[in-house]
């Protein structure tokens, strides 16, 4: 283990070399290592300090693994994806594209621990409406959930473990933070699909609310919602504001990050992503 990990140190310092030649011998030689280095680059890469470095680690770390990334995703898939919980499992399955030594259970601990945060209060509310603004109001002032403005296109806004971490994200994610804490709470709320601007509802016997999530869970009218599509060239139709399925949702959020990865020219990761959002599109059919 010891030479092993000599190896992968020195071909993790080769990694900064300036020809060419060198770097591509230094990847082919991690690649033929496999799964077996995954441990010890990921160490190597959080003991780095410089930002280019630990990309690279990270690329290179994805690129093993996403045989194994991929064989998860399709297990999750073939269970089927017909309710939150399951939409739930393939996200986290999603994170481990970017982080693949993820433990998904703690983050699903800490939502769980989320909605028992405020199991009480949603309890003992007086309406249905009054549970969701309960909701609402613990997500995005107590937890401090925001949309990211300044950087709204990295990678990290749809990853759920990243959004949960830094408490920021692309409207898809933090609607996805909400729905399955509404999940856990047995309340109506439900992911809108809606072209450009991805929304929530929350439907009662009585009522449907929409909510932008990116917006800090503002509740908005339906006219609202018109004019902004209007205005970016979008003719609103009514299929816009039915209820997501959670294929659609899915594969809005790969979607999302095959455009992060364009924008920063990453195209490996471009393509591996199309292969999962191929397989997602294949279900919807």
């Amino acid at each position: 283990m010891s030479a092993k990990k000599s190896e992968i140190e020195s071909l993790v310092y080769l990694l900064d070399d300036p020809d060419p030649f060198v770097k591509s011998q230094v990847r082919n030689r991690l690649f033929e290592l496999g799964e077996t280095a995954v441990p010890l680059l990921d160490q190597q890469k959080n003991e780095t300090s410089d930002a280019e470095s630990r990309e690279l680690i990270n690329e290179i770390i994805q690129h093993i693994t996403f045989g194994s990334v991929e064989e998860a995703f399709m297990d999750v898939l073939d269970g089927g994806l017909s309710n939150m919980e399951q939409l739930e499992n393939a996200v986290f399955i999603l994170s481990r594209f970017d982080n693949p030594t993820l433990r998904e259970r703690e983050y699903k601990k800490k939502l769980d621990r989320f909605a028992e945060m405020i199991a009480d209060d949603v309890r003992y509310s007086l309406s249905e409406t009054q549970k969701m603004h309960k909701v609402l109001d613990f997500v995005f002032e107590d937890l401090e959930f925001s949309g990211s403005t300044s950087d709204y296109y990295n990678p990290h806004n749809s990853y759920l473990n990243r959004v949960i971490d830094r408490r920021e994200g692309l409207p898809i994610s933090l609607a996805l933070i909400v729905l399955f804490i509404g999940r856990r709470l047995d309340l109506p709320f439900y992911g809108i699909n809606m072209p450009i601007h991805f929304m929530m509802k929350y439907k009662t016997a009585n009522e449907e609310i929409l909510i932008d999530p990116f917006d800090h869970g503002k509740v908005v009218s339906y006219d609202q919602c018109y004019y902004f599509l209007k205005q970016n060239g979008v003719e609103p139709k009514s299929e816009h504001f039915k209820n997501s399925s959670a294929e659609d949702i899915l594969a809005r959020c790969i979607r999302n990050l095959i455009n992060s990865y364009e924008k920063r020219d990453k195209l490996d990761s471009v393509e591996s992503l199309k292969k999962l959002l191929n397989t997602v599109e294949i279900m919807v059919r």
